[in-house]
């Protein structure tokens, strides 16, 4: 992935409200050919509303959307040929077949390119069961399929809701594999919404954390691994116990538990450690570089960003003054005036409302799941 290429996907300063509920505020992100970008966020934090917006589905209230270059409320058809889409579940005629189904959905194009339905099936991999019914489908087969859907016109844009809802672990696995050749070389973007963070952990190249109508922060999964590290390498090693660490590991390793030393240092550093602790006798069972998952950086930002009504005090919660091995804490967030912190850049603040105090009126996500 070029990060240097035009975005396929643009969105910036997006918000949206529904009756009374604010629903998004301010979401401004970018997603590029060939890379699939996980958005994430807990029920009721705007995902499905933020797709609805990009497929045209609701009408944009503030900001703006372009696929391809083309404003989804300026220039709609030119930026829908640009994308294909499934909301949660695929839709399909139960007693038709699945190459049926296509050839159906293909007509909506034109004349259905059979040679393109045939590619297609190759991708999602149902060849052997592409002339069966519908009605003799497992879920993973429909979403499979749904895929093949989604991607008749040949989108530069692929956008899936919750894809994983339902599936085991190998239809899981194969979705996976399948979105992966699709970006990787195919040079397809695909957005997906979800709240599985483990799984996105193994498929996405850039993830953007969203919270209440708020995106917090975007990173590469680069990114998240090495979270709030400064540099640093987190290191746990199994040793004997008993014996106390030696004085000039002494302020950057401690015991974590009966025989397990945890600390951080300088990845060129680690060998120096290990010779420290032979020196100083000790029995050495195991060293582990530890890397962050999706999962810690979601729960230390959403545990930060408390939007009024959400349980807690409005805004973001101070950060520890010295934060734990291991612990992330968002680069993006910054002292404000009086000391109070302020959104990362690209995160907006409702208007009206103060920097780091969101208006009183996010609430429930109307639809949302």
């Amino acid at each position: 992935m070029n990060s240097q290429t035009a975005p396929v996907l643009s969105i910036r300063n997006l918000s949206k409200t529904l009756g009374k509920n604010r629903i998004l505020s301010g979401i401004t992100l970018d997603v590029r050919p060939g890379e699939i970008f996980g958005f994430l966020g807990p029920n009721g934090s705007g995902k499905t509303t933020t797709i609805k917006l990009m497929l045209g589905l609701l009408r944009i209230d503030e900001g703006s959307i372009s696929i391809c270059g083309h404003d989804v409320s300026t220039d709609f058809e030119a930026a829908m040929e640009n994308i294909g889409g499934i909301i949660e579940n695929p839709e399909m005629y139960k007693y038709l077949t699945g190459r049926e189904n296509l050839e159906v959905y293909a007509r909506m194009y034109g004349k259905p390119d059979r040679e393109r339905i045939s590619e297609l099936v190759r991708l999602v991999r149902l060849e052997a069961r592409i002339n069966d019914k519908i009605s003799k489908y497992s879920l993973g087969m429909k979403q499979r399929l749904g895929i093949a859907q989604a991607l008749l016109n040949r989108p530069k844009l692929l956008v899936l809701d919750e894809p994983t809802n339902g599936l085991d672990p190998a239809g899981i696995k194969e979705l996976r594999d399948i979105l992966r050749e699709l970006a990787h070389t195919e040079s397809v973007a695909v957005f997906i919404s979800s709240h599985q963070l483990a799984e996105l952990d193994l498929m996405c190249d850039r993830v953007g954390i969203i919270d209440r109508g708020v995106l917090l922060d975007t990173m590469t999964i680069d990114q998240v691994r090495n979270a709030g590290e400064g540099g640093l390498t987190t290191v746990s090693i199994e040793v004997e116990s008993g014996r106390p660490v030696p004085a000039e590991l002494a302020e950057t390793f401690r015991y974590e538990g009966p025989g397990l030393l945890k600390g951080q240092t300088e990845r060129e550093k680690i060998p120096e450690t290990v010779a420290a602790l032979c020196a100083a006798g000790f029995r050495i069972y195991s060293v582990t570089s530890l890397k962050h998952s999706i999962e810690d950086v979601f729960l230390s930002l959403t545990s930060e960003y408390t939007p009024a009504g959400g349980g807690g005090t409005p805004g973001y919660a101070p950060k520890p003054s010295s934060p734990s091995a291991g612990v992330y804490v968002p680069g993006a967030a910054t002292e404000g005036p009086a000391g109070a912190q302020t959104p990362a850049p690209g995160v907006d603040v409702p208007e009206g409302a103060s920097a780091g105090t969101p208006s009183a009126d996010f609430g429930k996500e109307e639809n949302e799941k």
